[in-house]
């Protein structure tokens, strides 16, 4: 009906409990949470309908790409979406938002750059590595 959203219905595959601290990245598939803190990135195959949900309480320090991110915690590194990111009141981010779409709420902070990635463009981090790359070689040549 009108005015009504609609949520996908994700399972949570993987939970990181609110006593929990992983240190090293975590990659996984489907639907993962965070309660806890994770010292390491956190990364799904892009091409996934996977998500990931960080709670209140939850932290990570390192990178998250994953399709769909809902965060409501923090995150100390950059953040890429290829479908969509929502931003809740409480959500903050220090460093870089790679979106699709994105839905932030008031409150949300975001220390660093929101960059637009429409679906099927090549992603800015990936165009960033490859001049990086080719710098490199050129210097050793």
């Amino acid at each position: 009906m009108f005015g009504r959203k609609q949520r996908r219905h994700t399972v949570v595959d993987t939970l990181v409990g609110a006593n929990t601290k992983v240190n090293g990245d975590l990659n996984f598939e489907g639907g993962c949470h965070i309660d806890g803190r994770v010292k390491g990135n956190v990364t799904a195959d892009p091409d996934s309908n996977s998500a990931l949900s960080v709670s209140e309480d939850g932290t990570v320090e390192g990178g998250v790409t994953v399709p769909y991110v809902v965060l409501h915690g923090i995150v100390r590194g950059d953040v890429c979406a290829s479908q969509r990111v929502e931003l809740g009141p409480t959500a903050r981010v220090i460093g870089n938002v790679y979106y699709n779409l994105i839905e932030m709420a008031i409150g949300a902070e975001i220390n660093g750059k929101l960059v637009h990635q429409p679906q099927g463009q090549v992603p800015l981090l990936e165009q960033t590595n490859r001049i990086d790359e080719t710098a490199a070689v050129a210097a050793e040549n």
